[in-house]
Order: C-alpha cells, then sequence, then structure tokens
C-alpha cells in the first residue's frame, strides 16, 4: 500500500491535522488506561520537535452525535499533554471558523486538541461537508488512527478525500507494517493462538489464516465449537451450535491446505464462573453435563508451549479461558509468558491485537515484550480477515490519484 508517511515530509511550521484514536477508559479521576495516548504521543513528539504545529482529532466514547459532557475531550488534556511533555490547548468545537483560527495561531511545537468528533451527527454518517470542514484544519491531513479504518466515518474518509495533501502517521505504519509482516509474509514456522469467546468474527480470520499459518492453537469458545462439532461433550460450556458446519468447513479447509489446527485436550472446569469456585482439570470426554469449560487445561498448556518453542512468527488473537475470573487466566497467562520469552530471545515475532487480548497481556505484564501489540482492536481483525475497510480505502483513492 502505497501510502505516505508523515515522517518523510518537511513538516516545519506546518499545520497537522491529525486523526489520532485516544478513545481510552475513563474513570472518575481521569484516564484509566493511558496505553493509546502514549503511544500516539510517542510518534508526534519528534514532528513538534521538528517545528509541526499540531492539531489533534479523536473520538471518545458513543456520544451518538449529541453534546455529552463526560465524553468532552477535554477530559483528556492532562494525560496528553504528560504524555508529550508540553501544554496542550483545547477547543470546544472540532470544526468550523473558531476552531480554523486557533488552528492557524498555533506556533511551532504547540498542540491544540479538539473536542469529540461524535459530538458532530455527521461524523459517523460519512458526512462530506464536515469532512471538508475537517480537512480544512491542516496543510497535511494525518490518519494516525488505523484502528478506526474499518468505518466509513467523515474523519477517516470524507476528510481524506477532501484534504489538498494526506499523509498517514507514525503509529498506523507501525500499525500496518506489524500486521503485515505476521500475515502476508510470515517467517516459517508459523504459528497463531486464537481464542476469545464469541465464535463469528473468528470463522472468516481463521479462513484467511489456514492458507497462510502452519499451525492454528485454539482455546475459548472457538475451541469449543470445533469440539462440539466433531462430537464431544463440552458440559454446559458456552456454545454456538449454528455454526457447527462453518467450523467443520474451516478444518476441511485446513486439510487441504496443510495447516494443523489444533484443539485442547484437557480443560479446567466448575459449576460456575467465580473466584474461589472449586474448579478442576478433565481430559477430553470427560466434561459433565453440569459443568462449564472455563480454561485449557495443564497438559494442553504444556503442548502449545511445546509447540510455541519452535515458532518463527507468532499471532495472537484472544485469550485462552475466562481470563478476567483467577484462576481461570492460567492457561493465557502461562502461553502469554511463553511467548514472551520467545519474543525476548530474539527466536520469534510476535503480533497480538484486538480488545480483549489486549487486556489480557497487560494483566500478565508482558504486553511490552511482544514484537507487536495492537491497539486496533475492531480493524485488526478486519484487516487480518481481509474486508474492505473504508479508511484504507479512501487513502487508497487518494493516492492513486496524485
Amino acid at each position: 500500500m502505497a501510502f505516505t508517511p508523515l515522517t518523510s515530509l518537511d513538516v516545519a511550521g506546518r499545520r497537522l491535522a491529525v486523526r489520532a484514536d485516544l478513545n481510552v477508559p475513563l474513570t472518575r479521576d481521569g484516564v484509566g488506561d493511558a496505553t493509546r495516548i502514549a503511544r500516539f504521543a510517542r510518534g508526534m513528539k519528534p514532528l513538534l520537535e521538528q517545528g509541526a504545529r499540531l492539531i489533534v482529532l479523536t473520538h471518545l466514547g458513543r456520544p451518538n452525535g449529541e453534546l455529552t459532557p463526560a465524553l468532552t475531550t477535554e477530559r483528556l488534556v492532562p494525560a496528553l499533554a504528560e504524555a508529550l511533555g508540553r501544554k496542550v490547548m483545547f477547543n470546544d468545537t472540532c470544526v468550523g471558523p473558531i476552531v480554523e483560527r486557533r488552528g492557524e495561531a498555533l506556533r511551532p511545537g504547540e498542540v491544540l486538541l479538539c473536542e469529540n468528533l461524535r459530538f458532530e451527527r455527521g461524523e459517523e454518517q460519512n458526512d462530506a461537508r464536515l469532512g471538508a470542514g475537517l480537512a480544512r484544519l491542516g496543510d497535511i491531513y494525518v490518519n494516525d488512527a488505523f484502528s478506526c479504518c474499518h468505518r466509513a466515518h467523515a474523519s477517516t474518509t470524507a476528510a481524506v478525500l477532501a484534504a489538498e495533501r494526506v499523509a498517514v502517521g507514525p503509529l498506523f505504519l507501525e500499525e500496518l507494517s506489524a500486521l503485515e509482516g505476521a500475515l502476508a509474509d510470515p517467517q516459517p514456522p508459523s504459528v497463531a493462538l486464537i481464542g476469545g469467546g464469541s465464535v463469528a468474527p473468528r470463522l472468516g480470520l481463521l479462513k484467511r489464516l489456514v492458507p497462510r499459518i502452519n499451525t492454528i492453537l485454539l482455546g475459548g469458545g472457538i475451541a469449543n465449537a470445533f469440539l462440539f462439532a466433531r462430537g464431544y461433550s463440552i458440559g454446559r460450556s458456552f456454545i454456538e451450535p449454528e455454526y457447527a458446519e462453518d467450523v467443520l468447513e474451516i478444518a476441511a479447509l485446513a486439510e487441504v491446505a496443510g495447516c494443523r489446527i489444533v484443539t485442547p485436550d484437557d480443560f479446567v472446569v466448575a459449576g460456575f464462573q467465580r473466584v474461589g469456585i472449586n474448579s478442576y482439570p478433565v481430559p477430553l470426554g470427560g466434561v459433565r453435563a453440569n459443568r462449564r469449560i472455563l480454561d485449557i487445561g495443564p497438559n494442553t498448556i504444556a503442548r502449545y508451549q511445546d509447540i510455541l518453542r519452535d515458532a518463527r512468527t507468532i499471532l495472537w488473537n484472544g485469550p485462552m479461558g475466562t481470563y478476567e475470573t483467577p484462576p481461570f487466566d492460567a492457561g493465557t497467562r502461562a502461553l502469554a509468558q511463553s511467548v514472551a520469552e520467545l519474543t525476548r530471545a530474539g527466536l520469534a515475532v510476535s503480533v497480538a491485537g484486538g480488545g480483549d487480548t489486549l487486556v489480557a497481556l497487560n494483566r500478565t505484564g508482558v504486553a511490552h515484550d511482544f514484537t507487536h501489540v495492537s491497539t486496533a482492536g475492531g480493524a485488526f481483525l478486519e484487516w487480518l480477515e481481509g474486508r474492505t475497510m473504508p479508511g484504507l480505502d479512501a487513502l487508497e483513492r487518494k493516492a492513486d490519484a496524485a
């Protein structure tokens, strides 16, 4: 994809209208997890030092086109200022003559954070007039929000098409290059860890991975689906029986492609998902009717670790069990530590993504050891599945027209 990297341009004195993704969890006291802010700031710091004038655009939560005080981006100012190491000014609109004038008045190295994009009804409707107004804010309009490219919104699509000059930001390129390296040209042996609760979002992902990845290790709800389709008892575990034919089709595709799909051969089960409840491991076929599978078992952990040990490329989406409730985080924790060790030793390139995956790895304390942990959420999955992403499509159309 031939996008113009912002880092290749002379930005001294230029107004950069940057579409960021600073959609972070909030607490009563401020920002609950500043990971996205820190990663965005890391890419912007060198540009500010070169004299860029930065106008930051982001959404926050789901205000549905209504002015919602609890979701004002003014709440992000302290965290963004701390991450950038400089003062951040705030404007209570994101489009119009007032913010345009304030942007024009910025001095080199100054930063202006605009109000929540989603306070504008036209944002989620991909309104052309709103897009044109956003594009006017900068000498260069910058998409640094790969995580939002799966949505046809004014700030990711209409603004890109309306802008005179467009570039992609450092975090955008970091996300895209990591994904392309893991999927487009993975160094073998390649292994994908696929878990999580819901089956439907991972069917397309598995179909895309099968011809590209050597081995797929399953956990969570998607593992339950494969076992159920093969006739194994899974007790009262989470299951979506309507996808049985889909997973059998994927298994057949894997056999043709020479991709090995590995399912757990033991599990940790309990009557309910609750901290401190009596739980115990059982082998495949030993799940009683009144028990739930809540994690992969110790034998499966050891088997998966053996497979990972030989991997040179590791892709991870979705936890192996109900990681939010100890002790059912043991499988995810053990495998995360193994992947982190392999990455630290320089033996494997590791890429992980998806909302639950990011939270699980942060809880384990090893996210920083992975080669790349994507903050892209839904965009991470949709890119891996090969779906058309409106934000990327707009950038490609702009590049073709240049």
